[in-house]
């Protein structure tokens, strides 16, 4: 039997990349560091990217649900995990019993989370959820004075920190501006830094473009991939992920034919065209057909021609010198996926989660366990 073929769709990730962004959120935002890994650790890999930042002090993984909570918690790191959003009845249990740490948005989830860690013998450190803007869930400020005491008296809980979400840090400095004074205002008002021993609002953008003193922990999401959603941070961050593929055929067609269904491209000179083993099958957008996208084959830019199909797309590479077998970036260092994005008329965060389980994820340095 031969050696398994190498793929024809993956993923580089470059780990070394990910320590440094995150040194970079720890320098500026001068805060401990929940990492966000929600959605695969936004399409990097979940478990590799968990194990690679266990081993960097962080104080809390950030995740969408349960079901990423026990991936992790399962793949033998420790660290601790934090629920990003509502839990409902069904999740609770499990949630007690590996003393995972939820934010509550309601009484009724307060109690429940009570009663089951009181059976449990255990009492469940927990953050208090505020919605000062994002309108997702979390308490409404003006209910917090009254609330809090409630919830205090609950045996089976510990209100430990207190947060909240920025829905506009990237678009709106007037209103993030605002949101972060409210913010301090409402910790103030109920206890402050003596009250609770984590107080935590910031996303990269947050991180990034504004004073986070009120706080002493940040979540940064994309900004550890290598992502600024501000303009003017860039620079800073080394990019994580390169998706990659290769030319697998190449062919000289002549002048008048139609490349790809619909025949939205039909050339108008003898072209050389090359297929590359990659499509939105894997994750790579349909909306960049006829968009001016490019692709870097041997340091050259080469555009993308016709519709994106399922599993190939297609390049002009007339007197381009490349050969089959030849490497494809679709986006990484030499092509930022917030520039694809933006073709796409989408964002980089839709893009990199999109990247399907049929692209290989190879991760480098390799992992080691911590």
């Amino acid at each position: 039997m031969p050696a398994p073929s190498p793929p024809r769709a993956w993923a580089e990730i470059d780990l070394d990349a990910l320590r440094h962004n995150l040194a970079i959120a720890r320098e500026i935002s001068g805060c401990r560091v929940m990492a966000v890994v929600k959605a695969g650790a936004y399409g990097h890999g979940l478990e590799e990217i968990a194990r690679t930042l266990a081993g960097e002090e962080i104080a809390f993984f950030g995740v969408a649900n349960v079901g990423e909570a026990r991936r992790i918690a399962d793949a033998g790191v420790t660290t601790r995990l934090y629920l990003l959003g509502a839990t409902w009845e069904a999740e609770r249990a499990e949630v007690v019993a590996r003393r995972w740490t939820p934010c509550l948005s309601s009484l009724e989830e307060a109690r429940h989370f009570s009663e089951l860690a009181t059976a449990d013998g255990t009492r469940l450190k927990c953050h208090l959820a505020v919605d000062t803007g994002m309108g997702r869930g979390g308490f409404v400020p003006d209910v917090l004075p009254g609330i809090l005491p409630q919830l205090e008296a609950l045996g089976g809980i510990e209100i430990e920190g207190i947060g909240s979400h920025l829905p506009s840090a990237d678009e709106d400095e007037t209103f993030t501006r605002d949101q972060f004074e409210r913010f301090a205002e409402i910790v103030g008002q109920l206890g402050g830094r003596e009250r609770f021993e984590w107080i935590h609002l910031s996303n990269s953008a947050g991180l990034l473009g504004y004073d986070n003193s009120p706080c002493n922990l940040v979540r940064p999401g994309l900004m550890l991939y290598g992502i600024s959603p501000l303009p003017g941070h860039q620079d800073r961050l080394r990019n994580v992920m390169s998706l990659k593929s290769r030319v697998t055929l190449i062919r000289e067609l002549p002048a008048g034919h139609g490349v790809s269904y619909g025949r939205t491209f039909v050339t108008r000179r003898p072209t050389t065209v090359a297929t590359i083993g990659i499509g939105y099958g894997d994750g790579y957008p349909r909306s960049l057909s006829d968009k001016g996208t490019e692709v870097v084959v041997g340091g050259k830019r080469l555009p993308v021609i016709g519709r994106v199909t399922m599993d190939q797309i297609m390049v002009d590479a007339t007197d381009a010198g490349i050969a089959v077998g030849d490497e494809v970036e679709l986006f990484g260092t030499n092509l930022r996926v917030d520039e694809l994005a933006a073709k796409a008329g989408t964002i980089a965060w839709e893009i990199l989660t999109g990247i399907t389980p049929r692209v290989t994820r190879v991760h480098h340095p390799l992992i080691t366990d911590h």
